[in-house]
């Protein structure tokens, strides 16, 4: 039986857009987002200034974006793909979902606009947004890995800031490289979603329908982590 384990999100707000939002964040406030951040269990957030020319590609009006990134339990990871699986990693999904809100919440309280792209979109690529961070990559077996881990999901608002701490370059550009070295996630996935010239096929992998991980497992930025396999690519 196959799954689509992510369910619609409840609108969770509670405090409505300011009339006439700001659109500078101070150093405190921003301090104050950060903390609040790592309080609703998030490891940290990143932020995407979106290009003229992708908001035409995707005709979208967004200008600046928050990624609220949490780090999926590893426990739920191991688990074998399953319905029990498909529904814990729902309900995870639905308690940091809540948490976005709240932090957008805040947001609008502080005279932001803050608006949550609804994660379940298809009218927009999440992933495309967020390599617009340059703080991620996308890697072979299509997963978006930052640096702090592999498994890492995320939620975004959409905000009138204008002045948030985004990057210029991304300097994980050398993973694309690592990756076509690899090849572990090609040799092993148990569906065969990659064609004869290793590349990615989407439509028969049943990570978002049944739960397999097997990828991610093993992954070596999974295993060892980011700094660990960069400095032995290094070598």
């Amino acid at each position: 039986m196959r799954i689509r384990y992510h369910q619609p999100i409840p609108n969770f707000f509670k405090i409505e857009n300011p009339i006439n939002p700001l659109n500078s964040i101070s150093d405190d406030v921003l301090n104050e987002l950060n903390q609040l951040i790592n309080e609703k269990d998030f490891f940290n957030a990143s932020f995407s200034r979106l290009s003229e020319e992708f908001k035409n590609e995707w005709g979208i009006d967004w200008d600046n974006i928050i990624i609220l990134k949490y780090k999926m339990s590893d426990d739920i990871l191991t688990m074998e793909p399953s319905r029990e699986k498909c529904v814990l990693e729902d309900k995870e999904f639905q308690e940091f979902g809540k948490k976005a809100f709240e932090i957008a919440d805040y947001l609008r309280q502080k005279g932001f606009r803050a608006d949550l792209i609804h994660p379940l979109d298809d009218a927009v690529s999440l992933r495309a947004i967020a390599m617009q961070s340059n703080d991620c990559i996308i890697t072979r077996s299509n997963m978006c890995m930052f640096k702090e881990a592999l498994n890492v999901g995320f939620f975004m608002i959409e905000t009138s800031i204008e002045n948030l701490p985004f990057k210029s370059e991304n300097d994980m550009q050398w993973v694309e490289d690592f990756c076509s070295t690899c090849g572990v996630c090609v040799d092993r996935c148990p569906e065969n979603a990659f064609d004869e010239e290793g590349k990615f096929q989407r439509k028969l992998c049943t990570a978002h329908k049944e739960g397999c991980s097997k990828c991610v497992l093993l992954c070596p930025f999974y295993k060892r982590g980011y700094d660990k396999v960069k400095k032995r690519y290094e070598r």
